[in-house]
């Protein structure tokens, strides 16, 4: 079973929040033309925005979510 699309890009957009987060806080990068405090603040928001949304989503990234998701497909009560 693979994921379906929705979930896949949550996935990849969290794990780009959290690799930045930390770049940001090791000091490995710096959006140019920003003081750094603004720098670790923007990429804060982004981490914090990106995990709410992937937590709030309801993905079936778990062996019994996807044996859930192709129960609800079989009853066509999913998109």
């Amino acid at each position: 079973m693979k994921m379906d699309k929705g979930t896949l890009i949550r996935t990849i957009v969290l794990f780009i929040a959290l690799l930045n987060q930390i770049l940001v806080s090791c000091g490995l990068y710096k959006i140019p033309g920003t003081a750094e405090q603004q720098t670790e603040v923007l990429s804060t928001l982004f981490t914090l925005v990106t995990s709410i949304i992937a937590w709030f989503k309801n993905n079936y990234v778990t062996a019994k979510g996807k044996r859930q998701k192709e129960v609800l497909k079989q009853q066509n009560l999913t998109k």
